[in-house]
This record gives C-alpha cells, structure tokens and sequence, in this order.
C-alpha cells in the first residue's frame, strides 16, 4: 500500500508539474464577470476577462495617436500567438478601412481590454454553430475590440461600432461574448457570423441594471430579443434595455436555427451543441448562486435569470476570489475523493483523509490515470480558475475620479487560481518590461508569465500541503495592493507616478513568489 502511494505520488508531481491539457476543453475557454456600479460596494462598474488558453501573454500600453487625412486603419488577423509587440510571424493583412483621425491609448493584450478613456472589455468564446461561420469576414472578436478601444469613450457607443464595423465588412469568427464597460454601465454583446459564403454579423446586447450582476461563461445568455420602439409610450421602462442588429432572426431562420414559429429565443438559437437545451455552465450557476444564494437556483434549471441582484454589494476582492474558485469543499469539489489510507498507530484506527497531491488541476492524463485505478475517483468539473489560463484581468472603473487614476485593470498571468494581481491604469504610459514578451513557446526566466508561472506549478506537487500559505500570500497581497489604489489620491496623478507604482507592486510581487518557490524547493528537496 505504501509503495502504490509513493508511486501515485510521485506520478502526480510529475504530472502536476506540466500544463493542463486545454485542447479537450475548446469552447470552454474564458469567463467574465459583470458587476453594476449600483452592485459594488464603491460605486466602481466592473468587467472581466480570464484568457484561457495557449494564447500570447505579453502586453503593452500602446500610446495616442494622431492621424492624417487618408490613413487607412490594418484589419490583421494572427495576433494571438505572437511572441512580442511587432512579432508577424503568423500574422495577416486581412483588410482596410478608415482610420480615426485620433486613436486612443489602449492597453494592448491579445484581447485588448481597457484605454485612456476607461472603457474596458472582458470577453468569452461560445462558439455557435459551425455553419455560421465565414473565414473571409474580415472581423475576428479581438480586431473588434481593438478598434473600438481606440475610437470608443463608452459602452453603448463602442457594441453599435463593433455590430456596425462586423455587418459591413463581415464577421470571420465563431460565436463570441464581450462584456463590454465604461465608468457608468456595462454591457453584454453576442455576435454571431450570418452564413458559411455570407458577409455580414448578427448580433444583440443588452445592459446589465445598475443594481445587478452577470457572468458569461460560453453559453450564450441572452433570451428574448426586445427591441425598443421607435416611440415609447409614456411611462416606458423594459425590464432590460437592448440593442441588436435587424437581421438576428432572419440569421436563424434561414440557416435552420429557428422554425419561424415559436418565440425566438438567442441562446437557444444560437447555442453551441455541446450544451444544447440550457443556457448556462457550472461557472455561471456556481457565480450567480453565490452572489444571490436567496434566489434558490437549482442546476437542473434549463434556464437561470440572465442577471442577479446580489445579496450583499460586491467588493473588487470578492470577484478576485471568485476568480480563484475551483469549487473545493462544495458538491462540484473534484478532489473531495482523491484519498490516502493513514495506517492506524495505537488505539488510533487507520483513517482516509483527502491526499496531500489532491489538486483541482489535475491534467487529464492523470485524471484518467486515477479514474483507472478506482473508477470515479475524479469527475470533471470545468471550474472558474484554470491551469492553462494565459492572463487575466478584473477592470475597476470609476466615474468619480479622472480616467487616468478611475480605470484599474487588475492584471495576473498564469493561473487566476494562484498568481498575484497587478494594477494598470488608465493613464499609465507603460508597463513593467517583463510584460513585453511571451513566454509560451520558449523558457524564459524574465518575462512576467514564468516569474509566477514556476512557482505556481510547483506547489501543486502538493497542494493541499502547499494552499494554505500560497493563498495566504495571494490575498494578503491584493488586500494591501486594494486598499493602496482605493486611497490614492486622484491630485497630482502623473502618467510617470502611476507607471511607477504599478511597476513597484509588480517587483514586490516578483520578489514575493522568488521566496514562494525558494521555500517549496527546500521543502521538497527535504522530501516533505
């Protein structure tokens, strides 16, 4: 018995200490969560973003640009696995189009997330039928975003600039969701491609009530499609307010999505097969059933409410947290039975207890190993943090301070599960170095990805020996990092100050998660 532990324990670590395997979960990638200014315990709006996936993770603060009459703006398309900034390895001239004559600062991740102007975007793949799709749209979900980062001061002016940019020069890629936010409000927009030889966009948003949260996880959330009358009767007020492109039934009708009789209905239109018959995830139902448990939902629903009024007003922490879920000590917990027998020793009867190598980020091989050797010892959960998630970013936006210093994008590489967050604000000219290249494809003991990215695989060789203090750290550090941005002072907020300070939080980070993997070193190579 001692000798079969010892070997699974030595299997895991040597599985836990490579990548998760992402490719079995395609279309299962990214989660965003949405919070309302009314919702927050400060006023702040919020969105959300985890990359999941072997996407690039560097990143850079792009400057303001100024442009003359005749520019025309590059439609590219390969830019999510570049190495670095001006890396065209893979990269292609899809199109172009007319350039603004000024173009905001933005910061530039490979789903550009958030500019000068604090306007932010989170994003999630849903994927949609296949027969929707059409390569030659010039559009991808991310050239979208990048654009209206650049043109857009607010929400509802950068979702009628996306839908109008797909509809008329087309979009070129699976079903997606942006959650879409400025200092004021936050929306949620689903876009789907119109047909395999088609050029065009079908397309809807909605606005998530100043008082509510939402979370979009790769299901298409919205419902019913409500258009706004052209002349609203007094006393007019919808329950959410929407947008949408006039083709969006159509779309379905004529590919075969919809028989034209009943209620039409976006998500169930537009679903992807994998999840046919409900329009939500484990990710959503576990989000919104914390953030408002007294509504009571139930997984067996076929459908949840599209957003929540939470319980309680929702702190910038508490989304950090729930970004760190993975479900343990709940029903949905994956490593609740991944056991080891303690032998008995005196009047102490021999004993099960959950394993020290038990991890919530098993790689499928070892799960399947472990499943193997006592079937059902692990059930796949798709939880909220992730091992192959590249970067992530939870945007605070405020609409009482000066966009330089209100918007704060708290940014972590690697996995949301275990690595600090760093803010980046609006006004920030630059960041740290470390962030201007990618460490996906090659080792590289510099760049951000791998200053946490090593020390977060090694205390999964054994995590439940390890989660203590390395969560410990995590939230420790952002409470101060938090509570250092909530009383900055909105005065004398230079772009060199504020550079300064996300690279002095960023260097004490990297020093913090250097002693993290020296002490963890020590400890296995003292064999506990």
């Amino acid at each position: 018995m001692r000798k079969l532990a010892l070997l699974l324990s030595l299997a895991l670590g040597l599985a836990l200490s490579g990548f998760a395997q992402e490719e079995e979960f395609i279309g299962s990638n990214c989660t965003s969560i949405m919070v309302g200014r009314q919702a927050s315990t400060d006023g702040s709006v919020i969105t959300s973003h985890t990359c999941d996936g072997r996407y690039r993770t560097w990143v850079y603060m792009e400057p303001a640009e100024d442009h003359a009459p005749g520019t025309m703006h590059k439609i590219l398309r390969g830019t999510m696995h570049t190495a670095f900034r001006g890396d065209t390895t893979g990269v292609r001239l899809i199109g172009e189009i007319p350039e603004a004559a000024h173009t905001y600062a933005y910061l530039n991740t490979a789903y550009p997330c958030m500019n000068e102007k604090q306007l932010a975007i989170g994003e999630t793949t849903f994927v949609g039928p296949d027969t929707l799709i059409n390569p030659a749209g010039w559009f991808t979900i991310e050239e979208l975003e990048r654009v209206a980062l650049q043109r857009c001061d607010n929400a509802r002016d950068a979702v009628l600039l996306m839908g109008s940019l797909a509809e008329k020069y087309g979009y070129g890629d699976s079903g997606e969701c942006l959650t879409v936010a400025d200092k004021n409000e936050v929306w949620q927009f689903e876009i789907v491609g119109v047909g395999k030889n088609k050029i065009g966009a079908a397309w809807a948003a909605v606005r998530i009530p100043d008082d509510h949260v939402a979370v979009s996880a790769n299901i298409p959330r919205i419902g019913r499609i409500v258009r706004p009358p052209k002349r609203k009767p007094r006393g007019y007020v919808p329950q959410y307010e929407m947008l949408a492109s006039d083709n969006v039934e159509q779309v379905a009708l004529e590919n075969g999505l919809w028989d034209g009789k009943g209620e039409f209905i976006f998500w169930k239109a537009f679903n992807s097969d994998y999840a046919k018959g409900r329009n939500f995830n484990d990710r959503e139902f576990f989000i919104l059933n914390h953030l408002a448990p007294s509504l009571g939902l139930t997984f067996d629903m076929p459908e949840l409410p599209f957003s929540v009024k939470p319980d309680g007003k929702v702190d910038v922490r508490e989304v950090m947290a729930l970004y760190r879920e993975t479900y343990e000590g709940t029903d949905f917990d994956m490593t609740k039975d991944i056991l080891m027998e303690i032998p008995s020793r005196g009047e102490t009867p021999a004993r099960k207890v959950k394993s020290p190598v038990a991890n919530p980020w098993l790689t499928t091989q070892m799960r399947m190993t472990l499943n193997t050797l006592a079937p059902g010892t692990v059930e796949f959960r798709r939880t909220v943090a992730v091992a192959w998630c590249s970067y992530s970013h939870i945007t605070q936006l405020r609409n009482w301070l000066p966009d330089s210093v209100g918007g704060v994008c708290w940014l972590s590489v690697d996995n949301p599960g275990q690595s600090p967050r760093i803010p980046v604000f609006s006004g920030c000219t630059r960041v740290p170095e470390d962030y201007w290249r990618c460490g996906q494809k090659s080792y590289d003991a510099e760049c951000a990805l791998w200053r946490f990215r090593r020390a977060n695989k090694l205390a999964t060789v054994s995590w439940q020996a390890t989660k203590e203090e390395f969560l410990g750290k995590v939230v420790e550090d952002e409470s101060k990092a938090v509570e250092r941005v909530s009383g900055m002072s909105a005065s004398g907020a230079t772009p060199s100050m504020l550079d300064t300070f996300t690279e002095s939080i960023y260097l004490e980070e990297v020093k913090a998660w250097k002693e993290l993997e020296e002490k963890m070193w020590l400890r296995f190579g003292m064999g506990f």
